[in-house]
């Protein structure tokens, strides 16, 4: 497949919305109800899916937009990743737009993820875009400032706002290896993260940026980390967790991790966000207790200081990508996970 391209974005957006729909700087302002905790889901599959010939279904086996039909089940957020240079063109800064726009015109709030790669970065690979690979730190770090300004202007000046940003995905051990690589340099890790962080505040100053690491339930992880960021200057406005349990530890996995959103908060002062959770579609039941057990364990966390919950790919079925952990079953109906999210 060749790689998605500008005009081909430009030409999807057109089908979904019309020429004339969101000028430029309309209602440049975030989604409603930017005050509760966020319901949400990672779909930054579902244009490459929708290009495949894949198809979403309501209960009734009606086909639907798959955004539709995740917005209908009550979520209200979407989490959109960017890769830098991917070589079939899905998650680069034009395909975020189109997904960007659509959800924009539900009403529904924003979370950018930054990888900073042309590819996956998580806890086991944070590879550098192969056009990073020949910079000089100071240029690693030039090269997140630009792309991170670029990509955030572009919704800017299409009338989007993310409600928040996060500067690298899964970052346990930093990102940019092996420069950023914080069990190596943390104050490395710190001024790459800097660098992506006053870049967001330039575009979006009202945007949270987020910092996310896997294993929400290991405290342990998350102390060493912000500690560390803590004293080489790291900035960040909000922790962000991963948080994937099997039916078997859930619960114990739950508590854990809400252990840990309560020291973070009372360690640093600082608000939390659960980026991701999911579990296998076939285990709907189990996960549908999960989820609710989770959702009314943060809800009852003071302040508001845990922002929201988001599904990693719920849309994702029947195989897709050789993922299992999706909210979909084989015939793309939704499970009894999303109930959790109404």
């Amino acid at each position: 497949m060749k790689a998605l391209k500008k005009g081909m974005v430009l030409g999807l957006i057109g089908l979904y919305f019309g020429l004339s729909s969101c000028s430029d700087k309309d209602n440049l302002v975030p989604a409603e109800n930017t005050t509760h905790l966020a319901k949400g889901a990672d779909v930054s599959w579902m244009t490459e899916m929708e290009a495949a010939g894949v198809q979403f279904f309501n209960a009734g086996g009606a086909a639907v937009d798959g955004l539709k039909l995740l917005h209908g089940l009550g979520m209200d957020a979407v989490r959109l990743r960017v890769w830098v240079d991917p070589e079939r063109g899905w998650c680069n800064q034009h395909d975020v737009l189109v997904k960007a726009r659509r959800a924009h015109h539900l009403g529904m709030r924003l979370m950018v993820d930054f990888h900073y790669s042309d590819s996956w970065a998580d806890p086991g690979q944070q590879t550098k875009p192969a056009a990073w690979k020949g910079l000089s730190f100071d240029g690693l770090k030039k090269a997140i400032s630009d792309h991170t300004t670029a990509v955030l202007q572009l919704l800017k000046d299409n009338g989007i706002e993310p409600e928040w940003v996060q500067v690298g995905n899964e970052t346990g051990d930093g990102m940019l290896w092996e420069e950023g690589r914080a069990s190596v340099s943390m104050a490395n890790y710190a001024a790459l993260n800097n660098a992506g962080y006053d870049a967001v505040k330039a575009v979006f100053p009202a945007a949270k940026v987020i910092i996310h690491l896997h294993n929400g339930y290991d405290n342990a992880l998350f102390r060493w980390m912000f500690d560390g960021l803590k004293n080489n200057d790291g900035k960040w406005d909000v922790i962000g967790m991963s948080l994937y349990p099997t039916k078997d530890n859930w619960k114990e996995r739950n508590i854990a991790c809400v252990g840990n959103i309560k020291d973070m908060i009372a360690r640093y002062n600082t608000q939390v966000m659960i980026c991701e959770v999911g579990m296998s579609w076939d285990e709907a039941d189990t996960a549908e207790i999960w989820l609710n057990d989770l959702f009314n364990m943060v809800e009852a966390i003071p302040d508001q200081n845990v922002l929201g919950i988001f599904y990693w790919e719920p849309l994702a079925h029947n195989g897709w990508n050789g993922y299992t952990l999706g909210a979909l079953d084989n015939n793309g109906r939704p499970t009894k996970a999303l109930n959790a999210f109404k």
